[in-house]
């Protein structure tokens, strides 16, 4: 598909070209903060001790912070898909990294949440990796009035700088002569902070995605040092970890180009792509406050809804694998926090909530009526009182008929062959213990059971990269079948 120069989107994109209403006076504004690859690893949610984000740590002691948060899918497409339309996997069929929503004929006519937002009035921007890839950045696609640019890797070395087994080139880690300036991340911040400069039109929808702390994961010596080699931790790893999950469960990562943990060890590269993570979360997060500060010096603040979030998590190590594409807390929590008019601050929520509850709950704060069809729920009760009771837990899915579901105290995955997994998530925040086996649990995985997706979809038509399938007892991984007995993939 063509793609339009970014200059050139943002001249010709016309808002006659997408039907609009008049504002309601002083709607909120809404400033739309989304982080690629970033698992629960910044400092108010605690992943890692060392994690250092003083920028979304200060956003989250001015709003609301969600501490049990999920995505409803451990990778970018059908995550990000289920959030900018408030529909699940299982609903769309979405599973891998293709196809995009709009081209499939059962869904051509979804409205997105920046499309419902121009219909009353708002002025939409976007710029770095808000959609997957270029979806939503296509020609004809409408989805924003103005384009800034695309998400980028920016700077890279000259070859790669690790050998993983599998040679993918995204597939890499560590630091080069280069500055942040070089970044495609900088420039992402740069151009949202040049649109608040320039007082945008009131109501806006600014939506500005970061692609770290997704690999490659290259950083400047300044935030690579922040974390030096001899004080590092490592995420804690239980050996024998993956005795007691089903067989199943490898299925979901079967053949991947992020390497298992084996080789992270052997290769003496474990440390280095912690620590190359940590520092890739840092970075970012000194992005967002440079877009933060652009915010408050225009005056923006107080009529200005901040939401923040990451599409999914990221194993590094957890459960003897790098990488996403599971069911467990590692792949599927995610940091989720709002700030502005009609939202508590300095609040904690642990009620469960899903990314897919976004968009009903930006529509109700920006006061517009009720949208139907979605399958989020509004957060806006916790918002306003973080102990509100919330009526469900958050699922996850991934391929057709996994899921995982996610309460207050408990994970339960049931994978495709009817296999399960329980985890009780206050004596076990790991989820090491897998305790679906033991009798006693029967009425706990009961009661999580009545939670699954009561219908799940078929890959849609053009689904490929990272698709599993599994029928009439057959799993088919990427167009190959798995035998019951085939060897477990080292990549």
């Amino acid at each position: 598909m063509r793609f339009l120069a970014c200059a050139l989107l943002a001249a010709t994109a016309s808002p006659a070209a997408i039907s609009t209403k008049a504002p309601a006076p002083r709607r909120p504004n809404i400033l739309f903060i989304a982080i690629d690859d970033q698992n629960d690893w910044v400092g108010v949610l605690g992943g890692h001790p060392q994690a250092r984000t003083p920028h979304i740590d200060a956003l989250a002691r001015r709003g609301t912070l969600f501490t049990n948060a999920h995505t409803q899918s451990p990778l970018c497409n059908p995550s990000r898909t289920s959030l900018m339309f408030s529909l699940r996997p299982s609903t769309t069929g979405v599973y891998g990294l293709a196809p995009w929503i709009l081209d499939l004929e059962e869904w051509r006519d979804a409205v997105s949440l920046p499309r419902y937002l121009t219909q009353y009035g708002y002025r939409t921007y976007s710029t770095g990796k808000v959609y997957h890839g270029g979806y939503g950045r296509q020609e004809g696609d409408q989805e924003f009035h103005v384009l800034g640019p695309g998400a980028s890797v920016g700077a890279r070395p000259a070859k790669k700088l690790v050998n993983t087994p599998a040679p993918h080139p995204l597939m890499d880690w560590g630091t080069f002569p280069h500055r942040d300036e070089d970044k495609g991340d900088w420039k992402v911040a740069s151009w949202a902070v040049e649109q608040l400069n320039q007082k945008p039109d009131e109501p806006f929808f600014l939506a500005a995605g970061f692609f770290l702390p997704h690999v490659p994961l290259y950083v400047t010596r300044k935030w690579y040092d922040m974390y030096p080699e001899e004080t590092l931790e490592l995420p804690p790893v239980l050996r024998e970890d993956r005795d007691d999950t089903p067989r199943f469960s490898w299925y979901l990562h079967w053949k991947l180009p992020e390497p298992r943990l084996r080789f992270l060890e052997e290769a003496n590269e474990w440390k280095n792509i912690v620590r190359c993570y940590l520092a890739s979360t840092s970075f970012v997060d000194s992005q967002v406050g440079r877009i933060l500060d652009a915010l408050e010096a225009n005056g923006l603040v107080e009529n200005t809804i901040v939401v923040l979030w990451s599409d999914h998590g990221y194993h590094l190590g957890e459960k003897l694998i790098s990488g996403k594409n599971t069911l467990w807390a590692r792949s599927t929590r995610v940091p989720l926090m709002f700030a502005g008019p009609g939202v508590a601050a300095g609040a904690r929520s642990h009620r469960p909530a899903e990314l897919l509850d976004i968009y009903p709950t930006l529509v109700e704060l920006a006061g517009l009526p009720e949208k139907d069809g979605l399958e989020g729920i509004s957060l806006v009760p916790q918002l306003k009182d973080a102990d509100a009771p919330r009526e469900r837990p958050a699922v996850t899915t991934h391929n057709h008929d996994n899921h995982a579901v996610r309460s207050e105290d408990w994970r339960y995955i049931r994978y495709a062959d009817g296999s399960e997994e329980l985890y009780d998530v206050r004596k076990d925040p790991n989820e090491w213990r897998n305790l679906a086996a033991d009798p006693r649990m029967a009425g706990v995985i009961e009661e999580h059971r009545r939670w699954l997706p009561r219908s799940s979809a078929k890959p849609a038509l053009g689904s490929k990269h990272r698709i599993l399938t599994y029928e009439d007892g057959i799993a088919v991984w990427e167009d190959e079948e798995i035998g019951p007995e085939d060897p477990i993939p080292e990549i």
